[in-house]
């Protein structure tokens, strides 16, 4: 699960939390190899290593294969440093470069560790996971009959994949239920359409981007392009919400489809020479191989017009990269909730036996160079998922809140939010408490409003989007006094 792409040249994608979100980067890393090699093995530690590997081959109560203990050494390591180095073995590596191309098997849930526990970062739409109610912040205790607590998230996640069509129970935990959740689900092969649009109304258009993925580019500008055929646009809305990342090369073609060329639009900057770069809104830095540039043909008026892009704590790495450069930039207004905050890039080194190891080896910057790690980009117009605010708002889950999580270099990080305390019961305009009674059937009151529908993006429901629609009228009409 996650996106990855490898090349003779340097490549780069991205990663956010657990195998499917955010960005990663894959370098050459020949400094660090020579750096490490002059400096020497720690001989002594290597030895107490040694001691434990003999100890446990000689006394372990069953016997333990070599190529296992060896694995789970180097998944220690990796899994000890920060939530995004990991072990891949050749499953993993194989899902991670097929993740790329918008199309893998499982369930559609992008995850990461807390607690020893599975934790859900973000349902991916119109997935298994997504139509069964699956939210953020969920915790996952079981997997059939299999406790998570004492497996490695790339087990966890090997469980959770298999067949399509064939079933899987899992035992979830879930902030402001009173007992654990039992949901089954059906797996099927997982695919994501990267870019949606529609013409909301005449002169204003939504565009939707799911995940960062290869054709990302291409797809959006044809996606301009149909939105762009009856005539210029009078407003429009980029929808990044619940977006977990991709490929960088995607999340600067997408920016480069609003910025002026040549501009800045991502930088990282690391400890060896490779981890030190700068992209820029140009054909080279987001193209694949010396095809056709995708954002050649695009309406000259993409360019300048009003832009409102729409964000919340699920979008993450790619979708921070591109929010970020078009708030620098100052050509457009970022709207929403904070972000997730996944400013690490991870270099994936293939090992052996097409295993692979995920290191982070760099932090990415804005290019006014504001580091997104552990803290996300802040909105221009902070707007709730409801006027009412956003139902368990307390429950987002952001980059902070991971376990040995990267710390930001260039700003103090920001204290973890409380706990909310819980709200009474509303009173009813009788005067009666909230507290829902039994209907005629001996069931609660209100069950059903309990558990909302799966809200449509771009819709009359969707608040945060009707005023992003709405600011775009509104700058419409300021542009229209003399």
């Amino acid at each position: 699960m996650g996106h990855f792409e490898m090349t003779k040249a340097k490549t780069i994608s991205l990663i956010a939390a657990g195998f499917i979100a955010g960005a990663m980067i894959s370098l050459n890393l020949p400094a660090l190899a020579e750096k490490d090699a002059a400096a020497g093995l720690p001989i002594d530690d290597l030895r107490t290593f040694a001691e434990v590997y003999g100890a446990i081959k000689q006394g372990y109560v069953e016997p333990v294969e070599d190529k296992k203990m060896i694995a789970n050494a180097i998944s220690g390591m990796l899994a000890n440093l920060d939530p995004h180095s990991a072990y891949l073995d050749a499953d993993s590596f194989k899902d991670l470069q097929v993740g790329t191309q918008g199309e893998f098997g499982g369930l559609g849930i992008e995850v990461g560790m807390e607690d020893g526990l599975v934790k859900v970062v973000s349902p991916i739409e119109d997935t298994p996971a997504y139509r069964a109610g699956i939210k953020s912040g969920d915790l996952i205790f079981k997997l059939d009959d299999t406790l998570v607590k004492g497996l490695t998230l790339t087990d966890a996640v090997k469980k959770m994949r298999g067949k399509p069509k064939t079933p899987i129970k899992l035992g979830i935990l879930r902030k402001g239920e009173n007992k654990p959740l039992e949901i089954t689900l059906l797996r099927e092969v997982i695919k994501v359409q990267s870019v949606k649009s529609k013409l909301v109304e005449p002169g204003y258009g939504w565009i939707r981007i799911t995940q960062f993925q290869e054709n990302t580019t291409a797809d959006l500008a044809r996606q301009l392009a149909t939105l762009y055929k009856d005539g210029p646009l009078d407003g429009l809305v980029l929808d990044l919400r619940n977006d977990p990342g991709g490929l960088l090369n995607s999340a600067i073609g997408v920016s480069a489809a609003f910025l002026p060329a040549d501009v800045k639009v991502v930088s990282t900057d690391g400890r060896t020479a490779d981890a030190k770069q700068e992209f820029l809104a140009r054909p080279r830095d987001y193209q694949r191989g010396n095809g056709e540039d995708p954002l050649r043909a695009l309406p000259a008026a993409v360019k300048k017009v009003p832009l409102v892009v729409l964000v919340n704590s699920g979008s993450a790495s790619a979708s921070e990269i591109v929010s970020g450069a078009l708030q620098d930039h100052k050509r457009g207004v970022i709207m929403g909730t904070q972000t997730f905050g996944k400013g690490s890039v991870q270099s994936v080194i293939p090992l052996p036996g097409n295993a692979a190891i995920k290191l982070t080896t760099a932090r990415y910057y804005t290019p006014s160079g504001r580091s997104i790690q552990a803290k996300g980009i802040v909105p221009d117009i902070v707007v709730e998922e409801t006027a009412n605010g956003t139902p368990a708002a307390n429950t987002r889950i952001r980059e902070v809140d991971l376990e040995r999580h990267l710390n930001n270099d260039r700003e103090k990080e920001e204290p973890r939010e409380a706990p909310r305390s819980e709200a009474k019961p509303a009173e009813k305009p009788n005067g009666k408490s909230g507290k829902p009674g039994k209907d005629k059937n001996g069931k609660d009151e209100g069950d059903d409003e309990e558990m909302p529908q799966r809200m449509e993006y771009a819709s009359a429901a969707d608040y945060q989007f009707q005023q992003a629609l709405n600011l775009l009228k509104g700058l419409r009409i300021m542009q229209q006094k003399p």
